[in-house]
């Protein structure tokens, strides 16, 4: 307690090199936490938003099937199993049926991906409601990113060509039922989606799919007819791979905060030390042992985290709070990158989250404060007395 009161009286004694010290190393507290806060708040946000509009609790794939192979879509579909389907008929499960085609909004070509859907399924966000419409043969709906693309808007009329499961080539005018917003790419980039018998009939694949979306999180059947089933965890490894990778990279930052915060208490404690010579030896003098005058320097450097902490939370606390709740604006052109990444972000300020984060800081200035203090123990009570240090 006592080294704990004279450490708080020198470090006020030393005035205005303390507070800066502890401004610098208040900032490193509140840029670390709001960065790890925004990929946390990514995470959340973009796992949300994946299970919602496409993962759901899982999938069924085609044992043919590879989203990252569009030249296999011609393999990959085959009848629902029937221990699957079932499900299909209790909502369970949702059928996609996928297949290449080509648009032609205003006399040009566009390759696209058509996917078939249900109409009357609630398993995922997509709006296939205004599918069932009966005012036209073949409705489509499409989301804002492909409809800016194809410069299409709700009720035109535009050219659809595609080839059925014998190779054949036809066409059709489609009708845009619906445009919606989505912030996953994957339900939105280079695709339409109309109703699935009718690309069954159009494709000649009557009851026929490539992936089936689960509304269980752990939906393993056997009997399922070679169908392999993927869990959320691995359809959504390629987001975590990403934060993975942002994680890593922000150390970086806050490596360089960390040590421009850190070589300014390192240099002060070098001066304190070579400054206070007489007093280190006056210390010993009373009767203070060398281990204890080396914690007393090293508790007057960990105490400028505890002040950076505390000034830290006066202004960091209203600015978190604030962009937690307005949430912070992307750029239009984030969406380009083909990850899930809404248009407003919430960074997501955990407790676990602050603690960490101050007793990591806490820890290292423990370490850079006792580093200097070492050399109290190699000095002699009579020189430095004498202000000399051997």
């Amino acid at each position: 307690m006592m080294a704990i009161n004279l450490a708080l009286r020198n470090l006020i004694g030393a005035g205005l090199r303390t507070w800066l010290n502890v401004i610098v190393l208040s900032f490193a507290f509140v840029v670390i936490i709001w960065h790890k806060g925004f990929l946390d708040g990514w995470d959340r946000q973009a796992r949300h938003d994946m299970i919602n509009w496409e993962v759901g609790g899982g999938q069924y794939w085609h044992p043919k099937y590879d989203p990252y192979d569009p030249l296999t879509l011609t393999d990959s579909h085959g009848p629902v199993p029937a221990s699957l389907a079932e499900q299909v008929v209790k909502g369970e499960l949702t059928p996609i049926l996928i297949t290449q085609g080509t648009l032609y909004p205003s006399g040009r070509m566009q390759s696209i991906l058509i996917k078939g859907i249900d109409p009357k399924q609630q398993l995922l966000s997509i709006p296939s409601s205004a599918l069932d419409s009966a005012g036209s043969d073949t409705p489509a709906i499409l989301g804002t990113a492909m409809a800016a693309a194809t410069k299409l808007k709700k009720g035109d009329l535009v050219t659809l060509r595609w080839r059925d499961k014998n190779g054949a080539f036809d066409a059709t005018e489609i009708t845009i039922a619906g445009i919606f917003q989505s912030n996953v790419p994957s339900v939105d980039g280079s695709q339409i989606w109309i109703p699935i018998e009718r690309l069954r009939k159009m494709t000649l694949m009557p009851g026929e799919a490539c992936l089936l979306v689960s509304k269980q999180t752990d939906n393993t059947l056997t009997g399922s007819g070679g169908w392999s089933f993927k869990t959320g965890e691995f359809l959504m490894a390629d987001i975590d791979k990403i934060i993975r990778t942002k994680t890593i990279s922000g150390m970086f930052l806050w490596g360089i905060l960390l040590m421009l915060a850190m070589l300014a208490i390192f240099d002060t404690q070098i001066l304190s030390i070579f400054r206070r010579q007489k007093e280190i030896g006056m210390y010993v003098a009373m009767g203070m042992t060398r281990q204890q005058v080396v914690t007393l320097f090293t508790v007057e450097g960990a105490m400028h985290s505890v002040l950076a902490a505390v000034v830290g939370a006066i202004y960091g606390i209203p600015l978190l709070t604030l962009q937690a709740v307005k949430g912070m604006a992307l750029p239009g052109s984030s969406s380009d990158y083909g990850i899930s990444m809404a248009d407003r972000l919430y960074p997501q300020y955990s407790i676990g989250l602050i603690l960490s984060t101050v007793l990591a800081v806490m820890l290292t200035t423990i370490i850079v404060s006792y580093w200097p203090a070492r050399r109290i123990v190699k000095m002699k009570p009579t020189d430095a007395l004498r202000g000399k240090i051997q």
